[in-house]
């Protein structure tokens, strides 16, 4: 640790440039900090960025169950029905590109609103989607503008947090938003007794609806006009530039990704594995996969309110990468047969090991990457969330090449993701050597952050 007031250079850590005046340790910590007036934040303004966040889960998980039937009233294949899915990632990579650089130019709000009312209108075609090419076409246009609510969110949290103090923001959105794939899947389930897939869509065209009142009634602007960017694209495309050169961040950018891509085979193949490889009902399917969603929930509150702030938040990111390489090793054993034939117990109790680790690297790698940007947060946003959705788009036609009868593509990309997002960890961010998250520690006002 520096002497007070000595001049550093951490070649991981980007250098704040004050003209005239040496960058000190202190300098650097003043610079990213946000006003204290602006670090707290009311339970209203949280459940509508939980809601936010919400909008991916709920347009992608209470339609799971019904992907087969998807498949029987619109005469298609399995795989291409999957596409509706890699559509809306596809849909919601693309759109974080567009709307995280209009948030910082123009605030939060106005391209927020924009995005959701553009969700609305898509969301009521797909109800009525004619074709599975049409159905696909606007579920992409429905993750363009979903794509709005997800990079906001993670940009309101950065305009009000830091350090520690926004790792443990991401967790309790990680409670707020993990309600969504809890209840979806029970909600499509039931569903789908009294009405068919469409209903789904309809559903969701109400939640839309209701989240765009509350946001034009209810979310305040988290950016004040004079910390905006006047640039254009090119300034935007800068801007990106110049983050993705910042090795670290590009590091738990990719690690996060893949990470996501191997939850997001679970979410695509799931439905098949479990109803029609297992014989469950769309109902079974459901609250195995609302189970799931609550290891997720409780992995992420144990993270935000025991281990952030007392553990080093790479440790904790690499025990929840170890854990779900191991999940998914452990899953592709069992669906090759390597230990005889077996039943949905021990693939669902995989799953749930794999899905509920999640909670140990998502909310980590999103803070551990916005800690390195300050005035650019909403193109830092979106390239994570770009990054994740692209990757996770690639991923799921990939788990149904071999059919709908076999769990073993499956459990193939997911180790395969694996094992990428741990070399990225490992190669990019290097976390055995010092990391910003100490020096974030000190900006929350916490000890025990660094490593």
């Amino acid at each position: 640790m520096p002497e007070r007031g000595r001049t550093t250079r951490d070649p991981d850590v980007p250098q704040t440039r004050i003209p005239g005046a040496a960058v000190t340790e202190e300098s650097v910590i003043a610079a990213s900090a946000p006003p204290v007036a602006r670090r707290s934040v009311g339970l209203l303004v949280t459940l509508i960025l939980g809601g936010l966040t919400a909008v991916p889960p709920l347009s992608m998980d209470m339609y799971l169950p019904a992907l087969p039937d998807v498949t029987d009233a619109l005469h298609a294949s399995a795989a291409t029905v999957q596409l509706t899915l890699t559509a809306c990632l596809a849909g919601m990579a693309l759109g974080q590109l567009v709307v995280g650089p209009m948030s910082d130019k123009w605030g939060r709000r106005r391209p927020l609103i924009t995005g959701l009312v553009v969700y609305i209108l898509a969301t009521a075609v797909c109800a009525i989607a004619p074709t599975i090419e049409l159905l696909i076409a606007f579920r992409l246009l429905q993750g363009l503008a979903g794509a709005a609510g997800i990079v906001i969110a993670r940009a309101v949290v950065r305009d009000l947090y830091d350090g520690v103090d926004m790792a443990r923001f991401f967790s309790t959105l990680m409670l707020i938003s993990g309600v969504a794939p809890i209840i979806a899947p029970l909600i499509g389930g039931q569903v789908l007794r009294i009405t068919d897939w469409r209903g789904v869509f309809y559903i969701l065209t109400v939640i839309g609806i209701g989240l765009t009142v509350v946001v034009w009634r209810l979310l305040p602007e988290t950016l004040p006009p004079a910390e905006r960017h006047d640039g254009g694209t090119v300034e935007a495309l800068r801007t990106m530039r110049g983050l993705l050169a910042d090795r670290v961040f590009t590091g738990y950018m990719l690690t996060g990704g893949f990470a996501f891509a191997a939850l997001f085979a679970y979410i695509s193949a799931s439905p098949f594995v479990v109803q029609e490889i297992y014989g469950a009902s769309p109902q079974t399917y459901s609250i195995l996969f609302g189970v799931n969603s609550v290891g997720l929930v409780i992995v992420g509150q144990i993270n935000g309110k025991i281990l952030v702030g007392r553990v080093s938040l790479d440790k904790v990111l690499a025990v929840g990468l170890a854990i779900i390489t191991v999940a998914s090793a452990a899953l592709l054993l069992m669906s090759v047969g390597a230990s005889g034939e077996v039943g949905l117990v021990p693939i669902a109790v995989g799953l749930f090991v794999l899905m509920s680790a999640m909670s140990l690297c998502m909310p980590n790698t999103n803070a551990l990457a916005l800690m390195r940007t300050r005035h650019s947060a909403g193109s830092a946003s979106a390239l994570l969330g770009t990054s994740s959705f692209l990757v996770g788009a690639v991923a799921t036609p990939l788990v149904g090449v071999a059919g709908e009868h076999t769990a073993v593509p499956m459990a193939v990309v997911q180790l395969a993701c694996s094992l990428v997002a741990v070399g990225c960890f490992m190669a990019l961010c290097r976390p055995w050597r010092k990391q910003p998250d100490a020096m974030a520690g000190k900006r929350a006002g916490s000890k025990g952050a660094g490593n």
